[in-house]
């Protein structure tokens, strides 16, 4: 089994607020922003005859088009993205990247500055 990883990093505000009406307001519901490093990780049994998994020049554009959906972005108003926990982030970009075809495995999303890291795979 093959497996291939890209990063990249982007910068996005959010704010976290009460799950249900009538709770009280999380910590984090003003709107504040975070620096986000995300890894895509896609796998594989066999390489192309070009002897790869996949073309790192694909990957780059299938991750520029996520970034150009992220950074410097308001997460909460990126379509699919309402309620933008680490967690829920780290889903949204892994069915960005697997829509396209990619054979993607697993996405990572850390908050670097903070020492915070999500895992998600399905």
């Amino acid at each position: 089994m093959f497996e291939q990883h890209y990063q990249f990093s982007f910068e996005a505000a959010h704010q976290l607020a009460a799950a249900k009406p009538g709770e009280d307001a999380h910590p984090y519901a003003r709107l504040h922003g975070h620096s986000y490093v995300a890894t895509i990780v896609l796998a594989g049994p066999a390489l192309t005859p070009q002897g790869w998994l996949y073309d790192f020049a694909d990957l780059r554009a299938i991750c520029a088009a996520i970034h150009e959906r992220l950074d410097h972005r308001i997460l909460n108003e990126v379509e699919g993205l309402d309620r933008p926990t680490l967690e829920n982030t780290a889903a949204w970009i892994f069915r960005a990247a697997a829509e396209t075809g990619a054979p993607v495995k697993r996405v990572e999303v850390a908050r670097p500055t903070l020492g915070e890291r999500v895992t998600y795979e399905a």
